[in-house]
């Protein structure tokens, strides 16, 4: 067996292609996607890393690029077994990228496009792998959105979701009128092709669509141009008539057009190991024999692109060492003796950069003993100003180039080479000029002062006492330090009715009707959405951030300016009695939004109670 790489699998770099990215030497590209390009690369250590450069129309839109740096802080917090984890990235950058481990394995779609539907072990096994994918990407607050064939790797021992998240940051931004593709509409959910609200379910209707099609080999609501595709996942049932009877129970109940009815990732697990007759184990053998066989020829890859070494630069012999007369004119202040600004050297020299006296022998980048690019400087044997025949190793002397003194002014220490060992010249006083002397002064004073009122006793308020009364600078710190927190003001069993909205400022916070606000949009601060076609139900805000807290986590105001996971809307079905939302508003202000249910079923209102601890004017207001 050859142990070249497929040349269908590396592709090489084309002209257009960066050779560097972030540091990282691209050796091949891997594919190409709707929002960039994917390259193979190499960690330091050597290990493989697949890195996504994004595509120049969605890295110059600024509303991309917050969410892209949003949603790389949240993927990097996915570590689970069946996800690929993300390495590195630059969000902030000229060029967006990310990098995630590389996984030698075909995708999905490419496996049944060149063997076809998988058997029904592989089908289970890699329904339940994507469960628990799932289970870690929404516990880390995110939906994936673009789950799909291509975005599941098939590795040796078992499946890997990749692209989590990224989808999010495309989402609405002002390419989605552009004609730019994102999403595959043949595994998109009903709420994201009639424009819905996205929650974790969504997730879930995609789930049984990779499943039906990695059994029978073709997506479950057929092929065609997108918008046929795209209208019959809105209103027809999927044809699951070649689907194994075993499936049938789990792809329907995910393929429900009604969220609420799909199941749980639980219950998709447990309906995988119900539908099989022995007992579900990841191993080496999970996949056919020929996918596998695709497998082990993406293990040979090509070798490590290895950067270019510069060669050290070859100092001259002795018989170059012609002398050159000095520039006419007195010499410029701190330039080399002799040296015009316009002569001095710009560019760092081969062997790095340049921090030293430029073209001196011994400074960095330089070898020892090489000479300066002008020639001996002054001072040295047979240069302007001393005699050919002067002796190189003179007391107070450079080996070869004279008194040290004579490099000039801006040189108050010699540049760091090599001496005979005699001390130095004497170098004459510099006389300091009076304003270093009265702004020495003054630095000193205000030291002083800082260093006494450090001293003093703490008066009854805790505050350090002023050295005297008088002392603007003082002033200034006693009120920085006496600057303290908002407190917090609570509200207990507020009533937010379906399409209502609260505003944190005001006092108390009453529930106002959202008008005109659309199909999945509401406003406020806080807004409970409901969609009266599919029964979503959310939590969401319009001028802010959402942040669902962990069980263990109980709100406060310090946890809520830490964290860092936010979103913008939370599907009720996450929540349950006691659930804590941190809420943080574009205005500064910040509560924490406790969940204590909703109406009941037979309830001619449909409501949600909260609790709500705020803290008002707790950071400044966003554009402020």
């Amino acid at each position: 067996m050859s142990s070249a790489p497929s040349a269908d699998l590396f592709q090489p770099l084309k002209e257009d292609d960066p050779a560097v990215v972030g540091g990282y030497h691209l050796a091949a590209v891997l594919g190409t996607g709707g929002m960039g390009k994917v390259y193979l690369s190499y960690t330091p250590g050597g290990r493989p890393i697949a890195l996504k450069v994004i595509r120049p129309e969605f890295s110059g839109d600024p509303e991309f690029r917050r969410r892209f740096q949003q949603e790389v802080k949240a993927a990097q917090r996915v570590q689970g077994l069946y996800t690929a984890p993300v390495i590195d990235s630059d969000t902030e950058g000229p060029m967006p990228w990310l990098a995630t481990a590389y996984v030698p394995g075909p995708s999905l779609a490419h496996a049944v496009a060149q063997h076809g539907g998988l058997p029904l072990r592989s089908v289970l096994l890699l329904t339940v792998g994507v469960a628990e994918a799932l289970h870690v990407i929404h516990g880390a607050g995110i939906v994936h959105r673009d789950l799909k064939p291509a975005n599941v790797l098939l590795a040796s021992d078992g499946p890997r979701v990749i692209d989590f998240g990224i989808a999010r940051a495309a989402d609405a931004t002002a390419l989605t009128s552009t004609g730019v593709s994102v999403g595959t509409p043949a595994f998109m959910a009903p709420e994201q092709a009639s424009a819905g609200t996205i929650t974790p379910a969504t997730d879930l209707f995609a789930l049984g669509q990779i499943a039906a099609y990695a059994a029978i080999g073709s997506p479950a609501f057929g092929d065609g141009p997108s918008h046929a595709v795209l209208y019959r996942i809105v209103h027809e049932d999927p044809d699951l008539t070649r689907l194994p009877e075993d499936l049938r129970p789990l792809v329907t109940r995910c393929l429900s057009r009604d969220p609420a009815a799909r199941p749980s990732l639980a219950e998709v697990i447990a309906l995988c190991h119900e539908a099989s007759t022995v007992p579900l184990r990841q191993g080496e053998d999970w996949l056919p024999r020929t996918i596998a066989g695709s497998i082990t020829e993406r293990l040979r890859l090509p070798e490590p692109v290895r950067p270019p070494t510069a060669a050290a630069p070859v100092a001259p012999t002795p018989t170059e060492r012609s002398p050159q007369p000095p520039a006419a004119g007195p010499a410029p202040l701190h330039t080399p003796t002799g040296l015009s600004a316009a002569a001095a050297p710009t560019q760092a020299a081969p062997g790095g950069p340049r921090t030293g006296a430029p073209g001196i022998p011994g400074a960095p980048g330089m070898p020892p003993g090489a000479p300066g690019p002008y020639g001996p400087p002054p001072g040295a044997p047979g240069s302007h100003g001393m005699p050919s025949g002067t002796p190189a190793h003179l007391p107070g002397t450079v080996p070869g180039y004279g008194p040290m003194a004579g490099y000039g002014p801006g040189y108050a220490t010699p540049p760091p080479f090599h001496t005979t060992g005699f001390p130095p010249a004497p170098q004459p006083p510099k006389p300091k000029p009076k304003g270093l002397i009265i702004a020495g002064s003054v630095v000193a004073a205000i030291a002083l002062l800082a260093f006494v009122g450090s001293l003093l006793p703490d008066s009854p308020d805790g505050s350090k006492r002023s050295p005297s009364a008088g002392s603007t600078a003082g002033g200034s710190s006693e009120k920085a330090q006496q600057h303290t927190d908002p407190k917090p003001v609570s509200y207990e069993n507020i009533d937010v009715t379906a399409n209502y909205s609260v505003m944190l400022a005001d006092d108390p916070p009453r529930p106002v009707e959202d008008e005109n606000n659309g199909v999945h949009y509401g406003k406020g601060d806080l807004f409970y959405y409901y969609d009266t076609m599919f029964g979503d139900e959310q939590l969401g805000t319009d001028n802010g951030k959402l942040v669902l807290l962990n069980n263990s986590q109980k709100g406060s105001l310090k946890l809520c300016r830490g964290e860092t996971r936010y979103t913008e809307k939370i599907g009720l079905d996450q929540l349950t009695d006691g659930s804590q939302i941190c809420v943080l508003s574009d205005a500064g202000h910040i509560a924490v939004a406790t969940y204590r249910g909703k109406s009941a079923v037979k309830d001619p209102s449909r409501y949600i109670s909260l609790d709500l601890t705020i803290w008002r004017n707790a950071e400044e207001a966003k554009g402020s």
